[in-house]
């Protein structure tokens, strides 16, 4: 049998970034954790990322993934904060590497194709497809965690080369 794959799905963001961690065996997927680091709007921009380095690097050697994926940059309207998301999948990115941790990256349409079957799915569906595939109670929390676990899903859906 082949070894369990543990992935770590992320989603980035300066703010809140999320962050879930599942296992995937044959064809069964098993939840393990997730969670959501936040950092305080009233700190330097330097110091929130930095925070957002340490705090995913006690994750990594907690959880000690095997692959990560996380969603690409999403351009709306608001260019600022979108710097400001680009600069955390940076850091995010930045300790993936330090580890040899292979990140695959997928657009918000490839994720919710991957966890709902429907490019354009809303949140809800999307958060509430990750709570079954996944056996859970309830819908993890907050929104940013289990965006990250829908990542991690869509991964483990992808063949691996």
């Amino acid at each position: 049998m082949k070894k369990p794959r543990r992935i770590i799905g992320i989603d980035p963001g300066l703010a809140s970034s999320g962050w879930g961690i599942i296992e995937y065996a044959g064809s069964r997927l098993s939840y393990l954790a997730h969670g959501c680091i936040e950092t305080e709007a009233v700190l330097p921009r330097a110091e929130r990322l930095f925070f957002i380095y340490r705090q995913i690097n006690d994750v990594l050697e907690t959880w000690n993934p095997s692959e990560a994926a996380m969603e690409t940059l999403y351009f709306g309207k608001n260019v600022s904060s979108a710097i400001a998301v680009a600069e955390a999948r940076g850091v995010l990115s930045l300790a993936m590497a330090e580890r040899n941790l292979p990140l695959a990256e997928f657009t918000p349409h490839a994720i919710k194709q991957a966890v709902v079957g429907v490019p354009r799915a809303e949140k809800e569906q999307v958060q509430e497809m990750v709570r079954l595939i996944l056996g859970l109670p309830v819908i993890p929390k907050p929104d940013h965690a289990a965006d990250a676990l829908a990542a991690a899903v869509c991964l483990a859906h992808t063949p691996v080369p």
